[in-house]
């Protein structure tokens, strides 16, 4: 009896182990359904519609698109160059004996700058002088007598030749005399000197370079889909990075006749005054051609234009107050010319459109925007 006694406890003691492991085991599951469902949940509420999360708009800048006069430019990139600019130079061998100028300064034109060993022309200056004085006074006595028969005519005229012969000496050696001296033949601005006095300058040796300043030549090329709306004595707006914000104006002097065959542009050449001789030759600066202004364009800001492999395109406000806010649009456009910041928009607007200036990356189509800046020109 005891044995069996034992043996009953025992399988009761085992079932007992496996009622609890049971109650555990659904205890578990119930918890896991609860979280798996609690996570449902969530995800279900996190994916809801945008309806039913009634997000607020987008704040945007705008403006209103009107018709407006675009000034109309054809825009190149240009090189400067003088108008009157000179190597000196020698014009014969000689020794420098003086020079007469400071690098860096202006001069006046005729100046004398450098000035060759003259002492022997100059003596032989001098005694053609004297023979020219005996000369005219012999002519002067033939003019007195030969009227009376006193001397021959034929001896008359001898003397008349020999005056010119010793005129026309003088002539000669004051003519090589200027070949010694070296003067400015424009009034300038001289560059660095390269000679220095005793030196022997043999014929072209480089003396110093002379600039005129007051005008310069502004030499640029235009496509050639663009001859047509180019004319001499059209306006031309400089620029040059040397001076932000300064501008300088000049006007068409010359169109090259001929089309360059390699890059089919035409080159276009411009007189500018240089006031202060503010600019300088051989710098690059930015030409624009000014060209009559388009009509009633439709302008808008650069910036407002976005640009992607599809084209150009603009976000465009729709709604019954479109000045206030309402429903944003991507529009493509067609743009034609840029006018410094701007752009003309050739199709795709039409006047009294309302544009994104500034956020539209942050909007995507169709989302709805609220306006707290709005740009309106004048009269509209």
């Amino acid at each position: 009896m005891t044995d069996d006694t034992n043996h009953i406890d025992d399988w009761d003691a085992m079932e007992h182990d496996r009622s609890t492991s049971r109650r555990k085991f659904v205890i578990t599951v119930i918890v896991l359904a609860l979280i798996l469902a609690a996570l449902f949940g969530w995800r279900m509420l996190r994916n809801a519609p945008a309806e039913a999360q009634a997000m607020p708009p987008t704040q945007v800048a705008a403006m209103v698109v009107d018709p407006q006069d675009a000034e109309m430019t054809i825009d190149a990139v240009a090189s400067l160059s003088a108008v009157r600019e000179v190597m000196l130079s020698a014009e014969v061998a000689g020794r420098v004996s003086a020079i007469r100028f400071e690098a860096g300064n202006n001069v006046g034109s005729g100046a004398l700058l450098v000035q060759l060993y003259d002492e022997p022309l100059t003596a032989d200056l001098r005694a053609a002088q004297a023979r020219a004085e005996f000369a005219r006074l012999q002519l002067q006595r033939s003019e007195e007598l030969a009227p009376t028969g006193a001397e021959p005519r034929e001896l008359l005229e001898q003397r008349r030749s020999q005056l010119r012969q010793a005129e026309a000496e003088i002539a000669q050696i004051r003519a090589r005399l200027r070949q010694l001296q070296i003067r400015a033949p424009f009034s300038g601005l001289l560059g660095i000197r390269e000679v220095d006095p005793g030196q022997f300058l043999n014929a072209g040796d480089r003396v110093a370079s002379l600039t005129s300043l007051d005008r310069l030549y502004v030499d640029f090329n235009v496509p050639q889909q663009d001859l047509a709306l180019l004319q001499s004595g059209s306006r031309v707006r400089v620029t040059s990075d040397a001076y932000p914000g300064r501008e300088f104006e000049g006007q068409i002097s010359t169109i090259e006749p001929r089309v360059d065959e390699d890059t089919r542009n035409i080159r276009v050449q411009a007189i500018l005054p240089n006031p202060g001789g503010a600019l300088r030759p051989g710098m690059y600066a930015n030409a624009s051609v000014i060209l009559p202004p388009q009509e009633n364009a439709l302008v808008v800001p650069a910036t407002a234009i976005q640009t992607s492999a599809q084209g150009s395109s603009v976000t465009v406000i729709r709604g019954e107050n479109a000045r206030e806010g309402g429903q944003a649009e991507i529009v493509p456009i067609t743009v034609g010319r840029r006018v410094g910041e701007m752009a003309v928009v050739e199709s795709g607007l039409s006047a009294g459109d309302v544009i994104l200036t500034e956020g539209q990356l942050r909007v995507q189509p169709g989302a709805q925007v609220e306006v707290t800046s709005l740009l309106v020109r004048e009269g509209n």
